[in-house]
C-alpha cells in the first residue's frame, strides 16, 4: 500500500525532502499559490501549524502555477513572499503540477486516494487540501474555499 513515506520532493531551497520524515504526524497538504485570493489561507495555515505542531501536526505546501498562472514566481521569490507576507515556518517545496501529464507522483496518489466531487480527480484550484492520518494514509480531500480553521476539528480527531 503507497503512503506518504513514498515520496520525496524537493524543497524552496532545492534540497531533497523524504516525505517518509513526517512517518508519525498528522499532516496537511495543500497547493498553494501566492497570486490568488485564497492566498490569505496561508495565515490560517500558519496558525493550524503553529496551535497543533507541537502535538505532531504539520502543513506542506505545493506552489502550483497551474490555475491562471497564479504562482509564477521563482523558488526565492516564492520562499520570500510566504515568509514575508505571512510568516510562514512550515515547509514548502518547490512548485509542482498537480494535474494533467506532468503531474507530480505525490499529486497523482492523493487524487486517487481520495477523488473531489462526483468522483473527479482533478484538482479544481489552489488550495485544495488533502488530510494524511499518522499511518501515511490520506483522511479526506477539503475544497479550496475550505478555511483552514474548519479542519482543526478534523485534525484534533486525528491527533
Amino acid at each position: 500500500m503507497t503512503t506518504l513515506a513514498d515520496f520525496s520532493v524537493p524543497l524552496l531551497s532545492g534540497a531533497d525532502q523524504p516525505l517518509s520524515e513526517f512517518e508519525g504526524k498528522v499532516v496537511l497538504i495543500v497547493n498553494v499559490a501566492s497570486k490568488c485570493g485564497l492566498t490569505p489561507q496561508y495565515a490560517g495555515l500558519e496558525a493550524l501549524f503553529k496551535q497543533y505542531g507541537e502535538r505532531g501536526f504539520v502543513v506542506l505546501g505545493f506552489p502550483c502555477n497551474q490555475f491562471a498562472e497564479q504562482e509564477p514566481g521563482t523558488n526565492e521569490e516564492i520562499a520570500s513572499f510566504c515568509e514575508v507576507n505571512y510568516g510562514v515556518t512550515f515547509p514548502v517545496f518547490t512548485r509542482i503540477d498537480v494535474n494533467g501529464d506532468d503531474t507530480h507522483p505525490l499529486y497523482k496518489w492523493l487524487k486517487e486516494s481520495a477523488p473531489g466531487i462526483l468522483g473527479s480527480e482533478a484538482i479544481k484550484w489552489n488550495f485544495t487540501k488533502f488530510l494524511i492520518d499518522r499511518s501515511g494514509a490520506v483522511v479526506e480531500r477539503y475544497a479550496p474555499t475550505t478555511e483552514p480553521a474548519d479542519i482543526a476539528g478534523d485534525i484534533e480527531k486525528l491527533l
